[in-house]
């Protein structure tokens, strides 16, 4: 398949290669009438901004790019524009168009004729829009890189499949199972047809341990195909879903004590051939910055009922071997070991997460920090919205202060919007009170 993603860890030039590469033969399928492409943008809230372009004029967008309204990083889960303050400033003054440069190394086949890829984003002047989650984390890449080290990056998201009704499709915890799974089956048959035909290298899938609960894991791969392709993957399921009239439900706490999780395993090579500090340095980075970024791994509310269904979503930060309970797990062996960072929901925006990790993860390096033992509690992430917004300085030096802005203004917006309603919870406690 000539757009099936290559496993392991890939530097910035090589991808830009691949993209060349990749651009030739999209360009030749979009050649044909009944071609189409969809262009997409993965914004804050973990999602992706869409255009569906047809042929012919599909394939000069590869050559021209194409336009985007710019209040696209600067909005609401109901896609309302945020407070104009700061640098969201001139993400919405005229809401005027940015420019998507489709990155041909991410694409893949959608079926009927349609492929689908991710872009960059770039103001009319050329230079990258600085609050696109994709810039934000090729940031960090080409910092990373210039200590010579390039990530590896795996991404765990888990989901609840419901019935029309809301109700999860298997009626109890069936984590590991195949028996009690049954009405899941016609489902995921499609769905492996479906993720096999994208290219996207599915490594393994099993059934959770919450009702309904299921997890789709992609191979290891270089660190911005890994986040894209978490989001197609999210595409590709809620489509097979629709046909199914299935819910795909990736809230981060689906009910209470329960967790939908996004892990994200890294593992780092070094040019040069030496082997990298991940157990020193870096893994002191991202445990001593790990509060800080709270806002990163838990961006709603919903985020922090999640970090209150410990052992195994912990608010506690320390790290373990092989230790699940841990916020951040060793794995892999003595080997080849890779760190599984436990700290972020199904809800987080991927690029944002690893972006974060690998900017606190390079200052450790940097500043020769060194980890507490294994077992050793370093703190606990924020317990509330208030309280991540109350870490925001120190997050603006480890993402750099626009970052820290646009994380603030929609953790404020999220925090307004649900005191802005009257939920069942707030009914029912308002009946106790009767």
């Amino acid at each position: 398949m000539p757009f099936a993603r290559p496993a392991g860890p890939r530097s910035l030039a090589a991808r830009r290669a691949a993209a060349a590469e990749g651009e030739a033969v999209l360009r030749g399928v979009l050649a044909e009438d009944d071609a189409r492409l969809l262009l997409l943008v993965p914004d804050p809230h973990a999602r992706f901004a869409a255009v569906e372009l047809a042929a012919p004029f599909a394939a000069s967008v590869l050559e021209d790019g194409y336009g985007v309204c710019s209040y696209v990083f600067a909005w609401t889960p109901s896609r309302e524009p945020l407070p104009a303050s700061g640098v969201l400033g001139g993400y919405l003054e005229g809401f005027g168009d940015l420019r998507v440069r489709p990155d041909a190394a991410s694409v893949i086949p959608l079926g009927d004729r349609t492929w689908a890829v991710v872009g960059d984003v770039e103001w009319p002047s050329g230079a990258a829009a600085e609050l696109a989650p994709r810039e934000v984390l090729r940031t960090q890449l080409a910092a990373l890189e210039g200590l010579g080290l390039v990530p590896s990056v795996g991404i765990e998201h888990e989901v609840v499949f419901r019935d029309s009704s809301g109700v999860p499709l298997t009626a109890h915890g069936v984590d590991y199972a195949v028996g009690g799974t049954e009405r899941l089956a016609p489902l995921l048959r499609d769905l492996r047809t479906d993720l096999a035909d994208a290219g996207l290298g599915v490594e393994s899938a099993r059934a959770e341990c919450h009702p309904g609960q299921y997890e789709i894991v992609l191979r290891h791969r270089d660190a911005l195909a890994a986040c894209d392709d978490v989001l197609l993957q999210q595409l590709i399921v809620r489509r097979a879903c629709a046909r199914h009239a299935v819910g795909a439900d990736y809230l981060a706490a689906p009910e209470p004590g329960q967790g939908n999780s996004g892990h994200v395993h890294l593992s780092l090579s070094a040019v040069d051939g030496s082997e990298p500090d991940l157990l020193g340095g870096f893994l002191a980075g991202v445990l001593r910055d790990a509060r800080a970024l709270t806002a990163v791994w838990a961006p709603t509310w919903n985020s922090y009922v999640r970090l209150r269904t410990a052992p195994f979503s912990p608010r506690e930060v320390r790290w373990g071997y092989d230790d699940r309970t841990a916020s951040v797990r060793v794995a892999g062996g003595t080997s080849s070991p890779r760190l599984e960072f436990r700290f972020a929901g199904a809800d987080a925006q991927p690029h944002l997460v690893v972006a974060a990790l690998l900017a606190a993860g390079r200052f450790g390096l940097e500043e020769g920090l060194k980890p507490p033992e294994p077992g050793v509690a370093a703190g606990s992430l924020a317990g509330s919205p208030w309280e991540a917004l109350s870490l925001l300085e120190r997050l603006g030096e480890v993402l750099g202060p626009d970052v820290a802005a646009q994380l603030a203004a929609m953790l404020n917006e999220e925090i307004d919007a649900g005191l802005d309603s009257v939920t069942d919870f707030q009914r029912l406690r308002g009946a106790l009170r009767a």
